[in-house]
């Protein structure tokens, strides 16, 4: 059947070649056909009786060339006609080749037709996603938007393209039959050659045998070489190691790549390719639980059992290398031998399209590819660690929050603590030790937190301290990671190898571990890179003893292995946890909202904040309405206070030096030239303090004046700091002082009385000047003296000795006072020997001095009175002064001056009034809006300002409510991720 076949398509063959034959058309006749086809397949042929060879075998059919030897071969006469005995193989392979075209197509036709149902059968077994068409990107419902398809369809090749790139077979038929007139000739050789070679193939093939046997590999497979059984152990171990290396590289080169994947598609994210809102990742969301937790209670009196990272160890054994490493960042402050650490630092590791750091409270983002941003962030974050230890301490328990991103980072939560330390050096306070024993255990003793315990492998096991302690918080080890760091150290002091494997296993540490991890931080450079770091951690365990000698396991090495174990576990305590926790806090935020409800139930729940911005609306309505008080109040107290602040020096050093001279022109020089002193040198500036003094008091007035029903005492403490913090930053403008001097000093040399109302108004103004000075004068001689008969028999009072001297000493001098009303205002030598004899005779013994004392406001007492008197002459004397007291003796030049101080005091008043209205008050104004500014972000002011059950209630409930409220959100995250 198969030679049918053949003969079937030997037949299509010689078709094809005579129908593209040289210039002919249409069908030949059967002689003019392939000597072959007419000998082979055309045997019904009456023309034909061929008979087979008998000599030819069925194996000659797959005879080869490859292993026949070349020989001369005779060719015989070519001969045109039939040939019996010729066989043209390059028909048959041309008949093979066009069956093998068939086979092709029809199988391309099969399979596709199969293809094409099995392609609908599962079409079917889809599901319809349209609901889920959400989970695809944008970008793949807009790609038309940002790629052209029909620019790129129109430039693919059309049909016609396509033709012109195929074959053209018009010329292969042409070159087939060139080859077969070719072939024609040489029949002989062709058939000869395949006989050998068939005969060759049925023999086998020598030249096979003869490489496998000169081969020399053949006898060194034979040879065994015997070994013993500690080499074959010692190179399967380091084959393994090899092995297990190779793969390390591998996954870290597939890593790396994931990384730069994920870059470029976060990369893509920020830009806004697709305008979807991304959600916060499952690390930022827990941080900011943390975050909230740690603002609620520093001290972690809450019972907050949420997991986090806690990195203990001694002082100087590698934590913050370890925690740089993870982070993959040189982010700490570093020393030799110093303590660094001096607060704890809560790092938020989660992955990112840049390698940047920010810390909670701030928006600056530090590039961490940047030497001088790594830098900064090193010197921000030792300030904020200064800033937050209290004056006297050496560490402090408050945390600095820090976020990390970056691609490939493992995401998890770490808290760095101060390094544990066995003496307290100088510098340090007495109770720094017990300081950082209290914060690890408070961080430690959290049920759900994960124990980093970090061991120096330098060092003698013996000198650690903080093995003891994890123990402690920690005996089964169910929730501690033992790191052993400075291996390659350890590797080369240690005489026996054996004891770090002992260590790695936690036989020398009281202590219990989930795993035990060694790593290598470096050669101690801190100038070093972290990738330079990661190739010599590589590069030391590749060569280390302690591998290939098993001493330790490939999974136990590299902070890379480390980090990904801690972040495991680390997710595996949050999913195991958070749960647990979200519902110990809505049992407290019951416990607080039912508090509420019964002590406060008809206030808000205001919390701190909220307080401090309802008191700092109040504030800044009080202030505004010192624009609301009258000019006429301004005035008459500025008035009032500027006359009460220099009525001493008017009476003291100018009237009554002045009055003193009984001359009226001795009087008025006196007086104008010590009003001109006083104006250049004291009253400006006397005027201004005057008016800040009366501003304050009126700003005073409206912060503390109570306001009714409306009145909330909680916010007195913040109002009375605001007050005293905006008059010290107030400074008034130091060129009023020097307008103020003009005006003062032109209001004092206009001696020009208009009108008897205020000649009137000058000599009641002058009444009471004096008057008060009278009384204070009284009060004076009463003090010096003592009481009187009348208060020591109502009152049963008694004078002292001394208080008898000086009343001995005034009834002498009022004796003189009688005798001579015009005395001057000072005693002469003789009158006071006088005055002290008459004491003596009558068994006084006086000083000197306590005579001057004495006369001095006795003097005083009867001036005054005299004064006062005059003053009620002058009442009359209006209309001799506008004839300048000509032929007249009444001389009222002190009416005069008192008008001259009542028109400056008015004049003064009226200015500083103005520049209060104008100027002052909208700057205090500012300085008020400027310290509350400040108040608000300083979170110690408003806890000191503003205290009281109630807030403290409010707080805690705002505090517990945020809380649960971010838990749900993250654990609603976490069960959509699984």
């Amino acid at each position: 059947m198969w030679r049918v076949r053949r003969a079937a398509v030997a037949c299509e063959v010689c078709q094809s070649l005579v129908k593209h034959s040289s210039g002919t058309k249409g069908n030949l006749p059967l002689q003019k056909l392939h000597l072959v086809s007419r000998s082979i397949y055309h045997t019904h042929h009456p023309t034909l009786k061929l008979q087979r060879p008998q000599l030819r075998t069925s194996l000659q059919q797959f005879s080869s060339l490859t292993s026949l030897p070349l020989r001369r071969l005779k060719l015989s006469p070519v001969k045109y006609g039939y040939q019996p005995h010729r066989n043209f193989w390059p028909a048959r392979l041309a008949a093979r080749l066009l069956k093998l075209r068939y086979l092709i197509l029809g199988s391309a036709v099969g399979g596709g037709y199969t293809a094409k149902k099995t392609f609908d059968q599962w079409k079917d077994m889809i599901p319809d996603l349209s609901d889920y068409k959400w989970i695809v990107p944008d970008i793949v419902w807009e790609i038309d938007e940002y790629i052209d398809l029909e620019k790129i369809r129109k430039a693919l090749p059309n049909s016609e393209d396509l033709a012109k790139l195929a074959p053209d077979f018009d010329k292969i038929a042409e070159s087939l039959s060139l080859l077969k007139d070719f072939f024609t000739t040489g029949h002989k050789l062709v058939s000869e050659v395949i006989e050998a070679s068939d005969l060759l193939l049925l023999l086998g093939s020598p030249g096979e045998t003869a490489f496998r046997a000169t081969d020399p590999g053949s006898e060194s497979d034979k040879r065994y070489r015997k070994v013993s059984d500690k080499e074959k152990i010692d190179q399967l171990q380091e084959e393994l190691l090899h092995t297990q290396l190779k793969y390390q590289r591998i996954l870290e080169r597939l890593e790396k790549e994931n990384k730069e994947l994920r870059k470029l598609v976060l990369q893509k994210d920020d830009k806004g390719i697709h305008h979807r809102k991304l959600k916060k990742s499952l690390i930022d969301m827990y941080s900011e639980v943390l975050d909230v937790l740690s603002d609620y209670d520093a001290s972690y009196n809450t019972q907050d059992h949420l997991p986090r990272v806690v990195v203990v160890g001694d002082q100087s054994a590698g934590k913050t290398s370890v925690l740089e490493m993870i982070a993959q960042a040189r982010i700490f402050p570093r020393g030799s031998g110093e303590m660094m650490t001096r607060s704890p630092v809560k790092v938020t590791l989660s992955e990112g399209p840049h390698h940047v750091a920010l810390f909670k409270d701030s928006s600056r983002e530090f590039d961490l590819t940047k030497e001088e941003d790594l830098a900064a962030l090193r010197h921000e974050i030792e300030l904020r660690m200064r800033k937050n230890v209290k004056e006297g301490c050496t560490v402090s328990p408050e945390t600095i929050s820090l976020n990390v991103k970056g691609p490939g980072l493992q995401r998890m939560v770490l808290v760095d603590l101060p390094g544990v330390i066995n003496t307290v050096t100088s510098g340090m306070a007495p109770d720094t030790k017990e300081t950082i024993f209290s914060i690890s255990k408070a961080y430690m003793q959290n049920p759900n937190a994960i124990i980093l315990c970090i061991q120096d492998g330098s060092v003698d096991a013996e000198r650690s301290i903080v093995t003891d302690l994890v123990s402690q918080m920690d005996p089964h080890g169910r929730r501690t990671i033992f790191v052993l760091t400075k291996v390659d150290l350890a590797e080369k002091n240690v005489t026996s190898p054996s004891r770090i494997q002992q260590i790695i296993e936690g036989k020398l540490f009281p202590m219990k571990a989930l795993g035990y991890f060694a790593v290598v931080t470096g050669k101690g450079n801190s100038s070093e890179s972290i990738e330079a770091i990661r190739d010599y951690e590589e590069e030391f365990f590749q060569n280390s003893k302690l591998l290939k000698t098993s001493m330790l396991k490939a999974h136990q090495v590299t902070t890379r292995n480390l980090s990904l174990a801690v972040s495991d576990c680390f997710w595996k305590m949050v999913r195991e946890s958070v749960e647990q926790q979200a519902d110990s806090f809505k049992a407290t935020r019951f416990n607080l909202e039912t508090e509420w409800k019964n002590n406060y139930p008809r206030l808000r729940e205001l919390d701190r904040n909220e307080l401090f911005e309802k008191a700092k609306n109040e504030i800044l309505d009080e202030v505004i309405s010192l624009s609301q008080v009258t000019p006429k109040h301004w005035e008459e107290i500025l008035q009032q206070s500027l006359w009460e602040r220099v009525s001493t020096h008017v009476i003291e050093n100018i009237y009554l030096p002045a009055a003193q001279t009984m001359n009226s022109g001795t009087f008025n020089t006196t007086v104008d030239i010590k009003l001109k002193q006083w104006t250049d040198k004291q009253l400006p500036n006397k005027a201004v303090e005057v008016a800040w003094e009366t501003l304050q008091e009126e700003f005073s007035r409206f912060m503390t004046e109570p306001k009714g029903k409306e009145h909330d005492d909680i916010f007195d403490k913040l109002k009375e700091a605001v007050k005293e913090e905006s008059i010290k930053r107030h400074k008034w403008n130091d060129f009023a002082e020097d307008s103020l001097r003009v005006i003062q000093h032109n209001a004092l040399e206009d001696r020009s009385i208009s009108d008897k109302q205020q000649w009137d108004a000058a000599i009641y103004f002058m009444e009471e000047a004096l008057q008060a000075r009278l009384k204070d004068t009284e009060n004076a001689i009463e003090n010096m003296v003592g009481p009187d008969w009348k208060k020591r028999w109502l009152y049963w009072k008694n004078r002292t000795q001394e208080q008898c001297v000086h009343n001995e000493t005034k009834n002498e001098l009022e004796k003189m006072l009688k005798c001579n009303e015009e005395h001057p205002a000072y005693l002469a030598s003789d009158e006071i020997t006088t005055v002290r004899k008459n004491l003596e005779s009558r068994g006084v013994e006086v000083d000197p001095s306590l005579i001057k004392d004495t006369w001095h406001q006795v003097y005083r007492r009867h001036f005054l009175k005299t004064a006062l008197n005059h003053c009620n002459l002058c009442r009359r004397g209006f209309y001799y002064y506008q004839r300048h007291f000509v032929d007249s003796e009444l001389e009222c030049n002190d009416v005069v001056l008192f008008w001259r101080i009542q028109r400056m005091l008015a004049i003064t008043a009226n200015t500083l009034r103005q520049q209060l209205t104008n100027t002052e008050v909208r700057r205090l104004e500012k300085n008020v809006k400027e310290v509350l500014e400040d108040f608000a972000e300083d979170s110690e002011k408003k806890v000191k300002l503003l205290t009281g059950k109630r807030v403290q209630l409010a707080e805690d409930l705002k505090k517990v409510r945020e809380i649960q409220e971010k838990l749900d959100a993250f654990i609603e995250a976490l069960h959509q991720e699984k």
